[in-house]
Parts: structure tokens; sequence; C-alpha cells
């Protein structure tokens, strides 16, 4: 959970690329914009998700996570990585598919990705 809170500062703290134009520095924007956080999201692929954040009430664990990422803390295994995913597998070496990340590690059963270059043409 400390990395993908640490993925999702990331994104509001980044200084150029995607998430700066769409989401600009604003925590709600990023978890918020279209199809990046499933947990936001009440429909996902085409079904309704039952696991999202409005039908799970968060355990004491969530907001202990929110507090320590909002209060500066960052899982330094995660690093600068702006992206991560389940891939059910092995890790892909390059993800977003346009290439703007590169695998960074493995963290359980997620795979973390940081920015290339190309990023910040996004």
């Amino acid at each position: 959970m400390r990395a993908v809170a640490t993925v999702i500062m990331n994104r509001v703290h980044v200084s150029t690329g995607e998430y700066l134009r769409i989401c600009q520095g604003d925590l709600h924007r990023v978890i918020f914009q279209e199809y990046q956080f499933d947990c936001a999201r009440e429909i996902v692929g085409g079904k309704p998700n039952m696991q999202n954040i409005y039908n799970i009430p968060p355990d004491p664990i969530h907001y202990e996570i929110a507090d320590w990422a909002l209060g500066g803390g960052k899982l330094n295994a995660a690093g600068d990585a702006l992206w991560y995913l389940n891939p059910y597998g092995p890790c892909m070496d390059e993800f977003p598919r346009n290439g703007s990340g590169t695998f960074h590690t493995r963290i359980n059963q997620h795979c973390f990705y940081r920015p290339t270059p190309k990023y910040a043409l996004t």
C-alpha cells in the first residue's frame, strides 16, 4: 500500500508530462483521472466494480497510509515510479504501451515503472 501511495504522490509532484498537464498537482485529479485507478471506478470492463472506494469502507491502516503519504512519506523501493500494475505474471519491460515508462522493480505482486524521457512528451 505504501508503494501505491508513493506512485500517487509521485504523480502529484511530477514536474512534466501528462500528470502535470492534466492533474496540475491536484491529488483529487490524480486519483480520479479517468481509467487510472480501478478502486475509484464504479464500472470496469463494462461491468460493475464492487471493489471500489464507494462500496468498501476504509480500515485504520488505509488512514495511516494516507497520513504517511500526505506527510511526505515515500517508499524508497518504489523510487520515482509513476505507474504500477499486477500483470498476473512476469513484469513487462515497458509500461504504458507508449514506452513512456520502464520497469523499475517488483513489490509483491505488483510491477512498478519509472518514467522515460518519452514521458515528458505525453
